[in-house]
């Protein structure tokens, strides 16, 4: 990784901190980026200074974007924005007073309308300054594979013909694109006594609101009951067999892209000082807990996302849920 400013020049950078009593300590967790508590007058804020070799590596969204993104949220259901410093990058956010959930909760039932909310609520807000497409995303990211010579998960290649009609499908009869996460792991989620309120807006753009719930659905590893009834939480009465179909195939993309974020990670910033931190993309690892992540295996992590994607593409359901997106009942892709 590149050099980050130490914490003490950047808090020189913060003139309402200036001549008053700053702790500071570093915070587990977050998505390769560098996350502080910073505590001024006892008053706590959270310091995130974004790692640029992230974003070049196709990780994340440019830093102005994450920082752009991130005030508009603010207007929402994410931490308020007391100072930027783009020429870092850095963001002073307001630190949330609650409880960071993790992928055991998000999977009970009773949890489920509040993540559904939550995410109404970041959808009705103010636009984000860039798009976001899981299909594009992947192509990056094969892009990256390729050119660093990077060793693809068993088998990738060979169903690209399937994910190509898995794409195509998602892309008919699109609807309207909203202010989305696009990167909602359970950690990205903050109880508090006002409600849910949702952090980090690394992978953030306008997008379709069926993907924020399918990667919510994949992250936390909804099974298909757990998924209607988030979705039935979002959509409510608008909800449809084919909004549900939607929804569900986002959950095979998905996992079919992150898989390529694990190898891209494990290929190119691996051994980074801030591998504890991006470890946190897996569900209940030592990062978000605190704990010591030394050893984490992202190759691994690409093969267990690539290997949820198979078991979904190969599943004689899937061909039914693309002919209920596309009006055809049923398709059988192409092996």
């Amino acid at each position: 990784m590149s050099a980050v400013p130490s914490v003490a020049d950047l808090l020189e950078r913060v003139p309402s901190w200036m001549g008053r009593a700053v702790e500071w300590q570093r915070l587990a967790g977050g998505l390769s980026h560098h996350v502080y508590r910073i505590d001024v007058d006892r008053v706590p804020y959270v310091l995130r200074v974004l790692e640029r070799r992230v974003s070049e590596a196709g990780l994340g969204v440019a830093p102005a974007l994450e920082i752009a993104n991130t005030e508009a949220a603010a207007a929402s259901v994410g931490a308020q924005v007391y100072a930027t410093l783009p020429d870092v990058p850095a963001i002073v956010l307001e630190f949330l007073p609650g409880r960071t959930l993790r992928a055991a909760e998000v999977r009970r039932p009773e949890v489920i309308p509040a993540l559904a909310l939550a995410c109404r609520k970041l959808h009705a807000g103010p636009r984000f300054a860039n798009d976001f497409d899981i299909f594009e995303k992947r192509r990056e990211l094969l892009e990256i594979c390729r050119r660093n010579e990077l060793p693809l998960p068993a088998g990738y290649l060979d169903r690209a013909s399937t994910v190509d009609v898995l794409r195509d499908a998602l892309r008919q009869r699109p609807g309207r694109t909203v202010p989305c996460h696009n990167d909602l792991l359970a950690e990205n989620f903050i109880a508090t006594s006002s409600g849910v309120r949702i952090i980090d807006y690394q992978l953030s753009g306008n997008n379709d609101p069926a993907f924020e719930l399918g990667d919510i659905a994949a992250e936390a590893d909804y099974d298909p009951d757990l998924t209607g009834r988030l979705a039935e939480a979002y959509f409510g009465a608008e909800l449809s067999p084919a909004l549900l179909a939607r929804v569900r195939l986002f959950h095979i993309a998905s996992n079919v892209t992150w898989a390529l974020w694990f190898t891209v990670h494990h290929g190119l910033l691996a051994a980074s000082p801030a591998d504890d931190d991006a470890a946190s993309r897996a569900d209940g690892n030592a990062a978000a807990r605190g704990e010591e992540t030394v050893g984490f295996d992202y190759a691994a992590e690409a093969a267990d996302k690539w290997g949820q994607a198979l078991r979904a593409l190969d599943d004689p359901g899937f061909g039914r849920l693309l002919g209920t997106v596309t009006g055809r009942n049923p398709i059988t892709p192409n092996p």
